[in-house]
């Protein structure tokens, strides 16, 4: 069996999962190479993933002998430059979203892969390939619905994990990058228009620091296509309950609704508290199965020699619209796109 010989940087939160999913799930991956400047994410590398070998510089992961991929999983303001260094070093490229935090630096990206038109580069917007979402898809597709004119989606987080958000927003661009771009990319792919404009409100409700951090932790942006199509997208660090991922697509013959309630699974307690389910605690709870597809995906991409569903366009588009949302935002204005 082909094996591709691939390399990581960053093994935190989400690239710890990556990592393992290449170095234990995909028995056409073959995870050689891992790089990150913190000393513990290496020793993870190392004793949990196996990999052989390991480096501070990313420059120094890119000339090893026989590498194929690179998997981008650092800090979003790293994104551009290491997608950009491994496609000219001549490698395969995935990288998680967003693409980037502006529109100029997304742009100059895909010139540069431009330049490669036989390496895969590709921006992992994950719920295109949660069985759920790709069985909704089929069924717009299929006419189920009817023609598609309104698209409710959120990406909704437990309030436990906000603390250690205030620290990455500095990096993230903020919650429209960090969390809308799955909603923009779901309503772009469910009615097949691009956004025409959109007005974004929210704030700080519960966490004074991200208005110090020029960021909010609650967030709704209405928006229009250019087909006359609709979404309204929302966004929340505060849930008490857990991941909520929820998106739903109405039409002119009826409706689809994706992912609610965001049940653990499907038993339902009844108990003093009366009757309830529990919800998944995490984005990976809820997508898990979906990462690994989209892992797989990328790796099959480069084994059959086809360019994958998901184009670098498709990211900056996502980055363009985060980038107006979160323009919106600040100034209170309608933005045009």
């Amino acid at each position: 069996m082909k094996k591709i010989n691939i390399g990581i940087v960053g093994l935190g939160r989400l690239g710890k999962e990556y990592g393992r999913d290449l170095a234990f799930k995909i028995p056409q991956a073959q995870l050689v190479a891992a790089c990150s400047i913190l000393p513990a994410e290496l020793d993870f590398a190392r004793d949990t993933l196996q990999v052989p070998h390991l480096f501070k510089d990313y420059n120094e992961m890119l000339a090893l002998p026989g590498l194929e991929a690179i998997f981008v999983i650092s800090s979003t303001d790293m994104h551009p430059t290491h997608i950009s260094e491994a496609l000219k070093a001549g490698l395969h490229v995935f990288s998680e979203k967003p693409l980037g935090v502006n529109v100029a630096e997304c742009e100059a990206v895909e010139a540069i892969a431009a330049q490669y038109p036989d390496q895969i580069a590709m921006v992992g917007f994950v719920r295109r390939y949660d069985p759920s979402y790709r069985y909704a898809k089929d069924k717009v597709e299929a006419g189920a619905i009817g023609k598609p004119y309104l698209v409710r989606s959120q990406t909704v987080d437990k309030d436990t994990i906000a603390d250690w958000q205030i620290q990455y927003v500095t990096k993230s661009g903020g919650i429209f990058h960090d969390f809308n771009v799955h909603d923009i990319d779901l309503a772009r792919w469910f009615l097949g228009s691009e956004m025409q404009q959109v007005w974004s409100i929210g704030g700080a409700f519960k966490y004074p620091a991200f208005s110090e951090a020029g960021d909010a932790d609650n967030v709704m942006t209405t928006c229009t296509f250019q087909n006359g199509s609709m979404a309204v997208l929302n966004a929340s660090r505060t849930a008490m309950h857990g991941h909520d991922t929820y998106t739903e697509v109405v039409g002119t013959l009826g409706s689809l609704r994706i992912g609610r309630p965001a049940a653990l699974n499907r038993v339902e307690i009844y108990d003093q508290h009366g009757v309830r389910q529990e919800c998944v605690e995490t984005f990976w709870d809820r997508f898990e199965e979906a990462f690994l597809l989209m892992t797989q995906d990328f790796v099959n991409c480069i084994l059959e020699g086809r360019r994958p569903d998901l184009q670098l366009s498709d990211a900056t588009a996502a980055t363009k619209a985060a980038t107006a949302f979160t323009h919106s935002f600040k100034t209170g204005a309608l933005v045009n796109l």
